[in-house]
């Protein structure tokens, strides 16, 4: 890569430069998710794997319709789930239990450590979620950022030669998700994420086929950087068969950037709350 590609790839890629009020973002999150918390009926810290931070919060909902299992974002390496309490509200009040995972962290553990240990959380949340008050009959997993990245390195899972009967997902929503973690390789925190070009190639969804049959909805902000607009085209393009019915590409919300958009995942009114509830279906 040349001096002026890696140039290109820091400014697209590295976010909290790219959006100076990120912290603004980070502390209202913070203070939402404090709010659901003490608002809501959870169990919290729930182990699901023996990782030292395979801990979930489990939010169940009265007579729930299923179960939404939610990944955060921070490039693999940062953030947690008590920054992200404040998703499960409004899905509560729809009848939808909501799971928060946290996961071991980089450069503790490489991305493909964290792509096994959300494989054990959906395991887990489909085989234990009923006695936490989570039935994971209907289970859509949803993940910001690089939680967009691990949702979909889900829909790349063969679940049945982990023992499972069916497929477990019944949709998913990845938020504005990296998709191909080839231009990675080269900005300056990869030294917490440790890429070379083969682990980017095999870590990247757009160049591995879907296996899971249900339906995919890709969103990003208006306002990301190209290049995270042109990840979740990318990925639209490559699974044709992981497209929602009527899709004709990403759900680009408008007036939002990369931390921005999170708040319209959770907001009742809005597009992106309402395509997500509807993977549920009425019952």
């Amino acid at each position: 890569m040349t001096s002026s590609e890696a140039a290109f790839a820091e400014r697209e890629y590295n976010l909290r430069a790219a959006f100076p009020d990120h912290a603004d973002w980070f502390a209202r999150w913070a203070a939402d998710s404090e709010r659901a918390r003490a608002s809501l009926r959870m169990a919290r810290d729930v182990r699901y794997g023996a990782g030292p931070k395979q801990i979930v919060d489990l939010f169940p909902a009265e007579r729930p319709r299923g179960a939404l299992l939610f990944i955060h974002g921070g490039y693999w390496r940062a953030l947690d789930k008590d920054d992200h309490s404040f998703i499960a509200s409004p899905f509560v009040t729809v009848g939808i239990g909501v799971a928060v995972v946290n996961y071991d962290l980089c450069p503790a553990v490489g991305i493909a450590d964290i792509v096994e240990e959300c494989r054990e959380a959906v395991d887990w949340l489909a085989r234990e979620g009923v006695n936490h008050g989570v039935p994971a009959r209907r289970l859509v997993v949803a993940g910001h950022s690089a939680g967009g990245h691990l949702t979909a390195m889900m829909f790349a899972t063969h679940w049945k030669a982990r023992g499972s009967s069916a497929d477990p997902i019944a949709g998913g929503v990845s938020i504005s998700g990296v998709f191909d973690l080839v231009p990675l390789v080269d900005v300056s925190f990869n030294s917490d994420l440790r890429l070379d070009a083969q682990s980017a190639r095999e870590l990247s969804p757009v160049r591995v086929d879907p296996l899971v049959r249900a339906p995919l909805l890709l969103a990003a902000g208006a306002d990301e950087t190209a290049e995270f607009i042109r990840q979740s085209r990318g990925l639209w393009e490559r699974w044709p068969r992981c497209r929602p019915a009527g899709s004709d590409g990403p759900l680009v919300v408008p007036g939002k950037h990369h931390f921005s958009v999170l708040t319209e995942f959770a907001n009742p009114q809005s597009e992106l709350f309402a395509t997500t509830v509807d993977m549920f279906g009425s019952c």
